[in-house]
Parts: C-alpha cells; sequence; structure tokens
C-alpha cells in the first residue's frame, strides 16, 4: 500500500482531467506522449470514427504510444484493417489490428451477449 500512495503522490501531481470535445481536442499537435482509450468512442455518438480516431493520434508525439481498445463495429468503425494500412502510410510505425473479444471474454459468442462481440484495439507508435 505504501508503494501505492508513493507512485498516486507522484504521479497525481502531473495527471488532470479536462472537460472538452473528443472532435477537436484543445491540445496542440504533438502533446502526448502516449494516447490510450478503453471503450469510448464508441459512445460518441454521430462521430466519423476514423477522423475521431485521428484526432486523438494528432496529439500524440512523435515517438509516443498508442492504444485505441472499443467496440469497432464495422458498421460504425469500417475497414480497420484498411485505417491502419492508412496508418502506416502516415508514418506510425509498428501498428496493429487486434481482435480481442475471444481474448477478454473467453470466447466471441460470449462477448456478443455482451454486446462487445467486435472489441478490438489498434496499437502503435508515431
Amino acid at each position: 500500500m505504501l508503494v501505492l500512495s508513493r507512485i498516486r503522490d507522484k504521479i497525481g501531481k502531473q495527471c488532470g482531467f479536462v472537460h472538452g470535445d473528443a472532435n477537436k481536442l484543445d491540445f496542440p499537435d504533438g502533446s502526448f506522449d502516449a494516447v490510450i482509450s478503453s471503450y469510448v468512442y464508441h459512445n460518441i455518438m454521430g462521430a466519423d470514427k476514423h477522423a475521431l480516431l485521428l484526432e486523438s493520434l494528432r496529439v500524440l508525439k512523435k515517438g509516443g504510444v498508442f492504444v485505441l481498445h472499443d467496440n469497432m463495429k464495422p458498421q460504425m468503425y469500417g475497414d480497420m484493417n484498411a485505417f491502419v494500412e492508412e496508418l502506416r502510410g502516415m508514418g506510425f510505425a509498428e501498428v496493429q489490428y487486434v481482435e480481442t473479444a475471444e481474448k477478454i471474454f473467453g470466447s466471441k459468442q460470449r462477448a456478443a451477449m455482451m454486446m462487445l462481440g467486435d472489441s478490438a484495439m489498434i496499437v502503435g507508435r508515431k
């Protein structure tokens, strides 16, 4: 518990929450070392998901890492393998699309029962 307390004390001074619009982040390009999201983007209604993901990656520093995990339904996200290729073409490295439904929930069928059958993530480095 002491170790967690020390970590919290150090990190707490460097972290904070900012209210804003995910479609247009109020940060300059290359502001962050890492971009991490877990099951957020599918909740942003009416947004072009590829544009939303690109906006998140815009604020990532060169060399920074990203993990974007969501219920990436094809009807909402389109062809994510093509999007991965687009990111590679933009200079992103180590980009992978990883289907996680089976790994996290034990089976795609079980994930589907929880309405998370298209659980997946894209990871990589800018």
